[in-house]
């Protein structure tokens, strides 16, 4: 054993002296390898930073904000996709200085973007630099672009002796572009009525400056919904076109901005206006314009305009309520026919109140029984004799006393409690029906006005059969009267509810007829029983020859029809023994007697 350990150790000894040469070699090999591992570590690291550079390049590419990295000699350190296009930049840009450098509009004054960052930018200071809503100009043609701007810089090296800027650009044109849009009329692409009430304001406040006046002319294109019906979409749409065009180009003396406010409605505003001729003057001409303007296959379609007007200030007409004063002047023009221009004119009224007054106050009138039932009688024109009554609702208000009926109603008809009105009338007449057939009364039919609101309202021919039900009235003993240009606007629909009607064993009668335009094909059609010859009609017909031969050919149209021809507004006796004469079978007015409540009515049938 000791033998072996021996002769190990001389062994050992042996190589140890030797082999001194190989040591050297061997601590080369070790510090190669351990550079070779230092320089394996980096290159994965430069790999990995490589990596989450290429990560931040392509997150800033998705990005819509430019973004622009400078060194300080101006040379492009980066940028990404959005600053490209924006700067119109070559594909090889890396390290080169900039084409040219943008402008940018800094309180009211241009600087080029190297010198703003030169001026403002403090590096010592830890904080970003932010430019909202300024413009900046990049090309030769100085077009500007409106951006949001952010400047802020980095050191590009350990010893903070390099350094970039960071530039960021939010381009916001896509974002003005959608507001003028929402501004805009999208089929005409005249300003629209919310950039009307944005207009406004200045137009006042450019007034009261220059003490000038101004005017809003409102223009409603006259029976729209029939035209179309006509002339279908695509040419109702050039028609359109066709006059924003016009209004656009209007010019003269007075300073003239077009709006199209709604599908059929126009708006001008006119400043320097001296006097309301000058306006009347300039509807006129638009007018004259509308009414030959268009044509559809070689023939010229008459076009009419219903206009409002307000002048401010002029008229009783603030500035602040101008806009509605020319709606109301419009409503007031449609209400007068066709083609009609109405300047605004403060409303007189016997009692201090209004729409909104009146409309919060009756549902209260309805559960406190302030509403009540007249009738006006229908006289035989041959016997005179009471043979029917048209029934008239009115508003007996604990304050204001006796309301017209004309102040009311339309505000009934546009809020929709009209059809709670509707029913309560029916209510009444049918409990007073009853009430004559059980006290022995003379019975005559009783005609009830309805709008067209009523008869498409949920239920509505069920609910009258359930109350003559109710009852137990003659459904003869009721009718049902609507206007001849309510009757028009849907009329399929209204043939159907009122067919429905007459099945039930009512009288339909076609109330104000010669106001509107009906066709004898829809004349043929609509399953009325009475035609009611319209006050308007019979005005002048004493003394208008024209007005003679239109009744007549009505009365006789009527009865063609199989109808019982009713006229209105009969005056005086003259008028009656006309009528009367002319074979008209029923008559109604003032002659012969005005509106009653029932206990005074009723002393008629007895």
């Amino acid at each position: 054993m000791e033998s072996v350990l021996e002769k190990l150790q001389q062994f050992w000894m042996l190589i140890s002296f030797d082999s001194l040469f190989l040591i050297p070699i061997i601590l080369v090999l070790f510090i190669g390898i351990h550079f070779y591992s230092l320089s394996r570590g980096k290159k994965e690291l430069l790999e990995v930073v490589d990596n989450k550079v290429k990560v931040f390049e392509k997150a800033f590419d998705i990005s819509e904000d430019g973004m622009l990295v400078l060194s300080d000699k101006n040379e492009i350190v980066y940028a990404n996709r959005t600053m490209k296009k924006l700067l119109a930049l070559e594909n090889d840009f890396m390290f080169k200085t900039l084409p040219k450098m943008p402008r940018v509009e800094v309180k009211n004054q241009w600087v080029d973007l190297d010198t703003l960052i030169d001026t403002e930018y403090k590096r010592t200071e830890d904080r970003m630099l932010s430019y909202p809503q300024v413009n900046i100009t990049i090309n030769s043609d100085n077009d500007e672009i409106p951006i949001n701007l952010y400047i802020d810089s980095s050191p590009l090296d350990s010893k903070h002796d390099m350094w970039c800027n960071i530039i960021s650009m939010h381009d916001l044109r896509q974002k003005k572009q959608q507001k003028v849009v929402g501004y805009r009329h999208q089929l005409t692409g005249l300003p629209n009525q919310a950039q009307l009430i944005h207009d406004l304001n200045a137009l006042y406040s450019k007034v009261h400056l220059k003490e000038q006046k101004i005017a809003l002319v409102l223009i409603d294109i006259d029976d729209f919904s029939m035209l179309r019906s006509i002339i279908g979409h695509e040419q109702i749409n050039v028609i359109l076109s066709k006059f924003a065009n016009y209004l656009q180009g209007l010019s003269g003396k007075l300073d003239i901005s077009a709006y199209h406010t709604y599908y059929n409605n126009f708006l001008v505003t006119a400043s320097n206006v001296d006097n309301e001729d000058e306006v009347l003057e300039l509807v006129h001409t638009m007018q004259k314009h509308l009414a030959s303007f268009y044509k559809m296959e070689d023939v010229k379609l008459h076009l009419t305009a219903s206009v409002g007007i307000g002048i401010y200030p002029e008229r009783g007409t603030g500035s602040r309520n101008l806009l509605d004063k020319a709606y109301k002047a419009l409503a007031q023009a449609q209400g007068l026919g066709e083609g009609r221009v109405q300047l605004y004119k403060p409303e007189t009224k016997a009692h201090d109140y209004d729409e909104r007054v009146l409309h919060n106050e009756m549902h209260a009138a309805l559960e406190k029984n302030q509403f009540e039932v007249y009738y006006q009688p229908i006289v035989d024109a041959q016997t005179k004799e009471v043979v029917s009554a048209e029934a008239l609702i009115r508003w007996v208000h604990p304050q204001y006393g006796l309301i017209a009926p004309f102040i009311f109603i339309p505000i009934m008809e546009k809020t929709g409690f009209i059809v709670e009105i509707g029913k309560y009338m029916l209510q009444e007449v049918l409990k007073q029906q009853k009430r004559w057939e059980l006290f022995k009364f003379r019975q005559i039919d009783v005609s009830i006005n309805i709008t067209l609101f009523e008869v498409e309202s949920k239920n509505f021919v069920e609910n009258v059969a359930n109350l003559i039900q109710h009852h137990q009235v003659k459904p003869e003993l009721i009718k049902f009267e609507i206007t001849e240009g309510s009757a028009m606007i849907s009329e399929e629909a209204t043939q159907k509810h009122f067919r429905n009607l007459k099945n039930l064993g009512l009288g339909i009668s076609l109330d104000d007829f010669g106001t509107g335009y009906t066709s004898f094909s829809y004349l043929k059609k609509f399953p009325a029983d009475v035609l009611k010859i319209d006050k308007t009609m019979v005005d002048y017909i004493l003394t208008n020859r024209e007005d003679q031969r239109i009744v007549k050919a009505m009365i006789e149209l009527g009865h063609n029809l199989g109808m019982k021809v009713v006229a209105e507004g009969i005056e005086n006796k003259r008028m009656h023994e006309m009528l009367a004469s002319y074979g008209c079978d029923l008559l109604q007015g003032y002659h012969f007697s005005k509106p009653l409540p029932v206990f005074e009515f009723q002393k008629l049938l007895r």
